[in-house]
């Protein structure tokens, strides 16, 4: 039953103060009357008791001006009261929105908290869910960057093996090469300088890539140590995660951790959590960028080394050419000078025997009567002065000639004799020389192991570019 006010009379009997305070006292009745709900109280208990949520009683717009009307008339004592009720902090009001201040709790109050308590539980560790959902991705790529990192760290030490090889080979090509013959064969050539030059390349390879293998290492152990961090912020945020299900509406929300960005302490996502993340991104693109750098420096390093192998190569072969060159040229002065040998000793047979004809016979009994210088001829010619016969001089003359000719002869047959020696043992130098150039090019086609590295990266090697000082 609702109260209404009953409207007063219009005569007026008595003094006004006397009527104005039975009016004030009135309409305070009336105002704590409507406050109080004195006339529905019946009916507030028994939706109270048939509903679980608390009921919001709504103030009319009579009640509004009556409430004015009668702070209006009321003294300042009253509006003091009314403003102290009405500053009045709320204690329903948190928990059961749109309840009014005069409201009774609900009887299944305890019930309503202990399920607001478990909706905040059960919310915070989705939220937790979600972060360690998010942490533990991350982990699992910063596993899979550091299982590709430790690939190419197997790579940078299978191509550090490869180069201590050809290291090897070029010490023992340098020193196969000293064991050539000759003195002459034995100075340094071009093919020493292209060995001495691949040793320098090596060397600089073999430098930088330990220094890109302790990067690496240096890296994994970042990466490593990340993984673990995450995976300890994972297991600590997860927890509170025992009580949890894990069912399907908590799994498919995993992704919405993605949207986290604010971090709190008091939050599922901590200001740990968040530092761990942009600390595992960074590892991770760092990671990323030394990936890509070690992969074009083992391309650089495999396309480096194969050109100055194959230009070594090359070069011993180019040297191996020339020396038969040489040994063919050899063979063919040496058949030379051996006929000019034969035909030197035929010409010093015919001096020897011009000059024993000139000196006539040995014994002077075996001198013939017309080779006598007193035969009768002669000596009838020469009784008159001034009649000399040149024939004596000119034996004399012959004869001193004969003899000039034949040592010059012998001076250059000897001659002949020590060039044809000469060219028989640079003959056998270059032989010896070349096989052991052969054996050198031999040894380092053996020992090369071409299945040292990938076969891709191989490939990427061969369009790459070869060292200038190779280049001739």
């Amino acid at each position: 039953m609702q109260v209404q006010s009953v409207p007063l009379g219009s005569v007026t009997i008595g003094p006004l103060s006397w009527r104005d305070g039975t009016v004030r006292s009135i309409r305070r009745a009336e105002r704590l009357v409507r406050e109080t709900r004195a006339g529905r109280s019946a009916e507030t208990r028994g939706r109270t008791r048939g509903s679980s949520a608390g009921f919001t009683p709504k103030r009319t717009a009579e009640t509004t001006s009556g409430d004015k009307m009668t702070e209006e008339e009321g003294g300042g004592g009253e509006s003091r009261v009314c403003k102290d009720k009405m500053s009045r902090p709320q204690t329903t009001g948190g928990m059961f929105p749109g309840s009014s201040l005069r409201a009774f709790p609900p009887t299944s109050l305890r019930e309503q908290c202990a399920g607001a308590s478990g909706a905040v539980a059960g919310e915070y560790m989705r939220r937790v869910r979600e972060v360690e959902g998010h942490l533990r991705r991350q982990a699992g790529r910063v596993t899979q960057e550091g299982v590709k990192l430790e690939r190419e760290r197997g790579h940078l030490e299978r191509m550090l093996r490869s180069i201590s090889t050809n290291l090897t080979i070029n010490r023992k090509s340098s020193e196969g090469r000293k064991r050539r013959p000759a003195t002459a064969e034995t100075e340094r050539d071009g093919a020493d300088y292209l060995l001495l030059c691949e040793r320098r390349e090596l060397v600089e390879l073999k430098q930088d890539l330990e220094a890109a293998l302790r990067n690496a290492l240096a890296q994994l152990q970042a990466l490593g140590q990340s993984s673990r961090r995450l995976l300890d912020c994972a297991a600590e945020r997860a927890r509170v995660l025992e009580l949890l299900p894990h069912s399907g509406l908590a799994a498919g929300r995993i992704s919405a951790a993605q949207n986290v960005t604010k971090a709190d302490p008091a939050s599922p996502f901590t200001p740990e959590c968040e530092q761990v993340l942009e600390s595992s991104t960074v590892t991770v693109n760092q990671s990323q960028l030394l990936r890509e750098t070690i992969r074009q420096m083992l391309t650089s390093t495999i396309g480096r080394q194969k050109a100055a192998h194959c230009t070594v190569n090359d070069g011993l072969v180019k040297k191996i050419a020339e020396t038969v060159s040489l040994q063919q040229n050899l063979t063919l002065m040496r058949a030379a000078t051996r006929q000019a040998v034969f035909r030197k000793q035929r010409e010093i047979n015919c001096i020897r025997h011009s000059h024993g004809r000139a000196q006539g016979p040995e014994s002077s009994g075996d001198t013939l009567s017309r080779e006598k210088l007193n035969r009768p001829l002669v000596q009838v010619y020469q009784r008159h002065p001034g009649t000399q016969l040149p024939e004596a001089a000119h034996l004399i003359q012959g004869s001193a000639v004969l003899r000039q000719c034949l040592r010059s002869s012998e001076g250059e047959l000897e001659k002949l004799h020590c060039a044809c020696l000469q060219l028989l043992d640079d003959l056998r130098g270059k032989r010896a020389a070349a096989q052991v150039d052969a054996g050198v090019i031999r040894m380092r086609r053996q020992q090369v192991d071409k299945r040292a590295m990938p076969s891709l990266l191989q490939q990427g090697a061969s369009r790459g570019h070869v060292p200038s000082f190779y280049v001739e």
